[in-house]
């Protein structure tokens, strides 16, 4: 029979290697968990062990997992237990059929975490950087009211619903990012090549230059001369951002400021809304108390601004007041949103109602996205027509006085 290597992962976690005979990999796999452990990886050896990569280098080079690795699970996991496929044997169906190393690393983890006694949401807890503390929350709550495969659906739903958002944003603002970076690319080229090039013919004939063209040609000199102190005091001032926004403080003001632009802020406040709106919904309706879910959802919310009013909306319901009243002190709803928060507290339907804010937010969002290109591009225009008069008549007014020049003599 073939040998096969392999690399697993024994009931405390530590990695185990080795090597196996077996009819095929699912034979070996079989022979692994008969003696506890349980496999992460089984390759054909060939002549000779492979060598083993140290744990650090293994750590460094192992892909991510992404959000879109989480959804796929979440929405996996729906399905296999809906169709009554008992919790582990789903978990090692997922293990060997994933394509990310890394999560299938996080499900052996898993598994040995519930083979020893745990609760799911407790093993999930473990990798935080996967599983988010409001992911944790509504499996926990799933697995207390017996409904773990509809907790996993409605983590899909939201995971879904929330890139979706973060896509549209990210669609909207890139063709603003483009041509800014052609507009510096353009910049930088009249600059270091086209602007020095006239300067010496102006030079050489002795034409008298107007102030626009001596301030184009001031402006390039100072490009060529300091090129790299600019360059330098560009890198740190990124790197000194990078380290302020890494601040509580630091982060708190870009967040706040970033609700105010122009055009994009009030798109990003929605976005954020509807995120907010849609967790509230979901958290409600898997069974966990408003507090809790408020405290949940001010962490994943991805805006420290925003994740303090809610955090000040949940300090307000713990001290007795009323949704309604802690919403309206927040100062971030609209009325139309505060009035649908009323209805769904007196009726107790607050996660539908919830649910109608965070469509009503996600339809304005789609919209905003939809005009925010027609709003830039008449901006972008008059920016790019204003630096092409500049350079125009910085440029072609002391050709036309070199021209005078040369009909004179």
């Amino acid at each position: 029979m073939p040998n096969y290597a392999y690399r697993g992962r024994d009931a405390r976690g530590g990695l185990v290697t080795g090597r196996l005979e077996g009819a095929d990999s699912g034979a070996v796999a079989d022979q692994l968990l008969s003696i506890g452990v349980t496999p992460v990886d089984i390759q054909p050896a060939g002549g000779s062990m492979p060598i083993e990569a140290p744990e650090w280098w293994r750590r460094l080079s192992a892909p991510s997992i992404s959000d879109v690795d989480v959804m796929l699970f979440s929405r996996q996991m729906y399905a296999l237990l809906k169709a009554g496929v008992p919790i582990m044997r789903a978990l090692a169906g997922l293990q060997q059929s994933t394509r990310n190393a890394s999560l299938a690393e996080v499900i052996a983890d898993l598994r040995n975490s519930l083979d020893a006694g745990r609760e799911l949401s407790a093993a999930m807890r473990n990798h935080p950087r996967v599983f988010s503390p409001f992911y944790v929350s509504v499996i926990r709550i799933g697995e207390a009211t017996g409904e773990l495969d509809q907790s996993f659906n409605r983590m899909f739903g939201y995971m879904e619903f929330d890139k979706e958002i973060r896509d549209r944003i990210k669609a909207a603002v890139r063709y603003p990012i483009i041509v800014l970076i052609v507009i510096a690319v353009a910049v930088a080229v009249v600059n270091f090549f086209v602007i020095p090039a006239f300067a010496k013919i102006f030079e050489a004939q002795k034409v008298p230059l107007p102030l626009l063209t001596q301030f184009l040609i001031g402006m390039s000199n100072a490009f060529l001369g300091y090129w790299p102190v600019m360059l330098g005091a560009l890198a740190a001032a990124i790197f000194g951002a990078q380290i302020y926004l890494g601040t509580e403080q630091g982060r708190y003001r870009w967040d706040r400021w970033k609700l105010r632009l122009p055009l994009a802020g009030p798109i990003i406040l929605r976005a954020t809304l509807a995120r907010f709106a849609r967790g509230m919904s979901l958290a409600v309706r898997a069974g966990v108390p408003i507090v809790q879910a408020m405290s949940v959802v001010a962490e994943v919310v991805a805006n420290s601004y925003m994740s303090l009013r809610i955090t000040q909306m949940r300090d307000g319901v713990e001290r007795g007041e009323s949704v309604m009243r802690t919403a309206t002190a927040s100062g971030i709803f609209t009325p139309v949103v505060l009035e649908m928060i009323s209805v769904g507290e007196e009726t107790g339907e607050l996660d539908d109602l919830m649910d109608e804010v965070a469509d009503m937010y996600e339809r304005e969002v789609d919209y905003e996205i939809r005009n925010l290109a027609a709003n830039i591009e008449p901006v972008l225009t008059i920016a790019l027509g204003v630096m092409v008069l500049i350079l125009a008549l910085g440029v072609f007014l002391p050709i036309w006085g070199l021209g005078n020049v040369m009909l004179k003599k």
